[in-house]
């Protein structure tokens, strides 16, 4: 089975710009087939968005998993998801 997984930014640390959440989203060592990070920055790719992209790319499970900007280019994991799906 395919697994997916949304990052989902929480927290009111600033994000820098020119992170680049795909890259600090592998550093999170994730077990899943594909990843996708939501943040504030882009009001146009929220979890619905994402949600949608990995169900069309085949994915039948799919985790919201949240997690905090530390160091102004890692992420840290919160311990809390949302299982969305599968």
């Amino acid at each position: 089975m395919k697994i997916g997984v949304i990052v989902y930014l929480v927290g009111k640390k600033s994000l820098d710009d020119t992170i680049d959440f795909e890259e600090a989203g592998k550093r999170l060592n994730i077990k899943a087939d594909r990843i996708e990070v939501v943040t504030d920055i882009d009001e146009n790719f929220d979890v619905m968005h994402a949600w949608w992209l990995l169900t069309v790319k085949g994915m039948k499970l799919i985790i919201c998993i949240f997690a905090e900007v530390v160091n102004c280019s890692q992420l840290r994991l919160t311990g809390r998801e949302l299982r969305l799906c599968g």
